[in-house]
């Protein structure tokens, strides 16, 4: 082999086993499972609903966060709560979660629905979840402020922390009033 041809394989080699690296993703809850262990035994009605250009702007300046999609997807709980079934980006790959609220406009819970990265999953741990619990809109939900990061998940962590923040910001603006 000429040292050409030596230099292109080692050249190559590193893209390569970079291209032909697997893929991870995991399913963790459909979306009735999630909707069953958030309202259990209520019936969970869809409700269309289309953010205005004047609510996008409200809810990014409310919520310092980016509105991404006008188009929601919620459901209203017979008992009053509301379920909402969103995605945020992870570090390459969307995060799909959901956030039950309650009538009075705090967080119930949050279950991660599909989680494809590679890295950060820890974000499941239902103790980190937990810290969400009780949340309003105008709650800072920052890293390290108000919400503990996860070694090795810091951007999961983050971009669910600000898909949260901008879904209270939603419901209080959109939904609640």
């Amino acid at each position: 082999m000429n040292l050409k041809a030596r230099y292109q394989v080692i050249w190559l080699a590193p893209i390569a086993a970079a291209v032909a690296a697997p893929a991870y993703a995991a399913t963790y809850m459909t979306v009735s499972q999630a909707q069953q262990a958030m309202f259990a035994g209520q019936t969970l009605t869809a409700v269309p609903l289309t953010l205005s250009k004047q609510q996008i702007k409200d809810i990014e300046k409310g919520g310092n966060v980016r509105v991404r999609e006008p188009q929601l997807k919620l459901w209203r709980a017979s008992g009053g709560g509301w379920f909402y079934l969103d995605q945020v980006l992870g570090k390459h790959e969307f995060i799909t979660y959901a956030v039950a609220i309650n009538a009075d406009g705090s967080v119930r819970s949050i279950e991660i629905l599909d989680y494809r990265e590679t890295y950060g999953s820890e974000i499941r741990n239902p103790k980190w979840r937990a810290q969400f619990e009780g949340k309003r809109a105008g709650a800072p939900l920052k890293l390290e402020g108000d919400i503990v990061n996860l070694s090795g998940a810091t951007l999961s962590c983050r971009h669910i922390a600000d898909g949260v923040r901008r879904l209270l910001h939603t419901h209080a603006i959109a939904v609640a009033r």
